[in-house]
């Protein structure tokens, strides 16, 4: 996997994650001001979100490499084998 394949997958990795941690403690106030939206949350906390979706697309990332780079699962052959 060269460097521009490893950032790509990581991206997109961390997209799908962030995706999946933003819902995470969201609750609308009690007490909606004028002018917010009833469903807008409270305290969304998206830093410790983006610590949070960073820590485990970094994982996420790192096992797919790992499986890319040692051909235990090699997407080359499996390729191979659709084309025919």
């Amino acid at each position: 996997m060269n460097i521009v394949s490893a950032i790509v997958v990581y991206v997109i990795t961390w997209w799908v994650v962030l995706f999946m941690v933003l819902p995470w403690g969201v609750k609308p106030p009690e007490h909606v001001e004028e002018g917010h939206a009833s469903s807008a949350p409270d305290r969304p906390r998206l830093l410790l979100k983006f610590g949070i979706t960073t820590a485990v697309a970094a994982v996420i990332w790192l096992i797919i490499y790992v499986l890319v780079i040692s051909d235990v699962f090699s997407f080359r052959d499996w390729a191979a084998t659709i084309e025919r």
